[in-house]
Formats: structure tokens, sequence, C-alpha cells
């Protein structure tokens, strides 16, 4: 038929105009489906058939798109797909170029996520006020974990290297599947009820692993165990970039287990050489101490008058006791934490010397029992003669008329003799016979 007013276009026009009609009346739209008949050629764009059970649309992404995608595609997957409509104008083919994915199952879990922290954050579990401080050095060491991961030799590891001393016991969990949070919640309960061998420390950790392996440390149940512990917990969950609800109610939270390791343990150098510098301090302390109570010994030997030789034996055996007792103090403090070295060797050194000292009162108790001034104290006299002041033991040294002198305990006496003889009667008696 001619001369009719129809108007005939072309099947790219057609397409073309199709196509500008889709994308001008769908915006950017979410879409879920099963994915299916993935494909990725050379170029790096993915091709894939994204359905239900009553319909399918064909979708493409683009490379510079899916590169950031953090997962892999497979057929069979749930997928959340942001983005557009459009027509592939080559065949006619209606299309939806995607954008964005999300794993369907990730988004339900991760919109839990968030509700469950906003919950427990209005409820005041992530606030710093009630952290409760870690030790400085911990003395038992409570590792929450799978014991045939990765995370638990990274952490035994690192802090066999930084401070072996630290005592570290595995309290052994599944870290995912649907029994792994009633079984933290049972080791966070064990580790605070434990008084063998009380812990002060506990390390919750794992490795990395989906936003599903790490559920079991997003869940409610889990973050009130936590928030009920008394004892300080440490939690090191995943990688770096991993977050969970568990990190936020943790007193402190690590990035990696490695790190977790490097947190709570000291550089034993650094302690090595803290403990030789106070050693060093202590041993002048003592040093001190003994050389106030060898003064002390000093002085009490110029007052008592002993005599000399015996002094000397005793000042020996102080200087041999303190040659003794800085040698065992020295093999001592290599041996224990400087706390306990420090009370320990303080205790030893009043003990020590008390004892010694109260040795060298008993000897000197004797020595005064022997001493002259002991005899005087008696009513006894010493007699000297006037010249020389020689003692006089033999009353034949003596001659009538002579002068002696007679040390009292108090005062001295200055005499005449009017006889001697060689016994000892009494002289009066012996006149009147």
């Amino acid at each position: 038929m001619t001369g009719s007013n129809r108007q005939v276009i072309s099947v790219s026009d057609l397409n073309r105009d199709a196509k500008r009609l889709l994308e001008s009346e769908f915006p950017s739209l979410y879409v879920e489906g099963e994915i299916s008949n993935y494909s990725q050629p050379s170029s790096g764009h993915w091709y894939f058939t994204l359905k239900d059970d009553k319909a399918q649309v064909r979708c493409a992404m683009f490379r510079n798109r899916n590169q950031a995608v953090p997962f892999k595609l497979e057929d069979g997957q749930q997928l959340i797909v942001r983005g557009r409509i459009s027509l592939y104008e080559g065949r006619g083919d209606f299309q939806m170029i995607a954008e964005s994915l999300e794993d369907a199952g990730d988004g339900l879990l991760r919109r839990a996520f968030e509700k469950l922290k906003a919950a427990l954050q209005a409820e005041g579990l992530f606030s710093e006020a009630v952290k409760k401080p870690l030790p400085k050095l911990p003395q038992h060491l409570a590792i929450i974990t799978s014991p045939t991961g990765d995370a638990i030799r990274d952490v035994l590891n690192i802090m066999r290297r930084r401070f072996p001393a630290i005592r570290a016991s595995i309290l052994p969990v599944q870290v995912q599947g649907e029994n792994s949070a009633p079984q933290i919640v049972a080791a966070i309960a064990q580790a605070n009820g434990y008084q063998k061998e009380p812990f002060d420390l506990i390390l919750l950790t794992r490795g990395g692993g989906s936003l599903e392996d790490l559920w079991s440390f997003n869940t409610e149940l889990v973050a009130r165990a936590m928030a009920a512990s008394e004892l300080p917990i440490v939690s090191a969950i995943g990688h770096e970039p991993d977050v969970s609800i568990a990190d936020f109610v943790a007193d402190l939270r690590a990035p990696t287990p490695s790190a977790a390791a490097e947190i709570i343990t000291p550089d034993v150098k650094v302690w090595l050489n803290a403990i030789r510098n106070m050693k060093q301090d202590m041993m002048q302390t003592v040093t001190t101490l003994i050389a106030h109570q060898s003064r002390e010994v000093n002085h009490l030997n110029r007052r008592l008058r002993h005599p000399a030789k015996r002094l000397e034996s005793l000042q020996q055996q102080l200087d041999e006791l303190e040659r003794r007792l800085i040698n065992q103090s020295v093999r001592q403090l290599d041996g224990y934490r400087f706390e306990e070295s420090h009370r320990r060797l303080i205790a030893a050194i009043n003990r020590r010397f008390a004892k010694y000292q109260a040795g060298f009162r008993r000897q000197a108790a004797k020595l005064q029992a022997l001493s002259p001034l002991a005899t005087l104290q008696r009513g006894y006299a010493i007699i000297t003669d006037t010249d020389k002041h020689q003692v006089i033991t033999h009353a034949n040294r003596l001659h009538p008329g002579d002068k002696i002198i007679a040390q009292l305990m108090q005062g001295h006496l200055l005499a005449s003799i009017d006889d001697t003889f060689d016994e000892t009667p009494d002289p009066l008696r012996q006149k009147e016979q």
C-alpha cells in the first residue's frame, strides 16, 4: 500500500530507542535471585543469569566493577544485585548491568549484626567505663579457641618468643557452626570458675573467615557471657578488617591473633634489663645495710673493751657472713621474679642478721663475765704500785711502808702497807693470838 503515513524504522533504531526507554524508566534498583550460566571470558567481564522459580534475566558486570567484589561467583549462589536495566542492541536482549553484588545470606546476617550491635550499645555493653584493665604480666592465660587452627599456633609461637615464663592453658571449643556459641559461653564460665590455678586473663580468638563463619562471635549469647566475665577478655577474631560483636564487648580488641599475643606478653628483654637494674639497687641497699650494722658492731666493740683477738675473730666471721650473704642474694635474685625475690631477700637478711647479732651478744656476755671489770662489780679490787702502775699479784713484792693504788668499781684508793702475809688469814685474829 503506497501513499500511507506509516513510519518505518530500522531494527537498530528500534533497539536503540528501547534501550533509551528502559534506562530512563528504570533507575538503579536491587534484584535478588540465583546465579546460573556464569562465565568470565578473557576480557574479564562477568556474564550470568539471575533467576527465581518463575523467571530469569541476563546480567553483565564489567571488569571495572567486578574487581571490587570480595567473593567468587558460583552457579547456584543466591545474590542481591544492584544495577540498572538496559538492552544489548546487537541482539535485542533485555539485560541488567550489575554495579555491585551482595551475598544474600551475608546481607541477612549483616542486618542482624547491625540490629544486635545497636541494642547492646544502647545498654552500655561497649562503654569504656566497663572495660576491665589487663594484667601487666599474666600469671595464667586462658586461650579459648580451636586447638587445631592456625590462630593457636601463631599465638603460642609468639608467646614463647617474647615471654616463655607465662603459663597458658587452651580451653578447646568449636569456633564456627551450630554448637560453637554454647561451647564458647561454657569455656568463659569455666575460666572464671577455675580455682586450682586461677586464670587472670582470657584470650578469645580464631582465624579469618566469612561473616557466616564468624557468626558465633556475633551472637547475643556470647556477647552477654563476655560482659558478665569477671576476668578481662582480649578478643582477636579473624583478620584485621573483620569486626565482630565480641570485639566491641571485649576489654581489648586485637586486630589478629598474632597481634593479641604481642599485646598480652611483655618483651622479656625489657623485663630482664629492669630486673638487672633493680638487682643492682638492691645489692647497694644490702651493702649499705651491712656496712651500717658493721659500724654498730665496731661501736659496741669499743664500748665493751673486750679482748682484741676475740673481737677480730668475730669481725672475720661477720665479713665471711657478709660475703656469703651477698653471693646467696645474687643466686636467689637470678631465679625469681623481682617482687618475690625482694621480699624473700629482705626477710632472709633480717633473719640472718638477727641470728648473728644474737650470737654476738651471747659471746659478748661471756666475755663480759670474764672481764676484769665484772670482777670489780663483785667487790674485788685491782692493786697496782705507785711507780709503774703494775698489777700486784703476789704479796711478797710489797714491804711495810710501800704505797699502793687500789682500783675499785668506782674510784681509786691510795694506801700504805703495814704488813704482808704468804697466806690469807684474818690479820686481826692473828694479832690477837
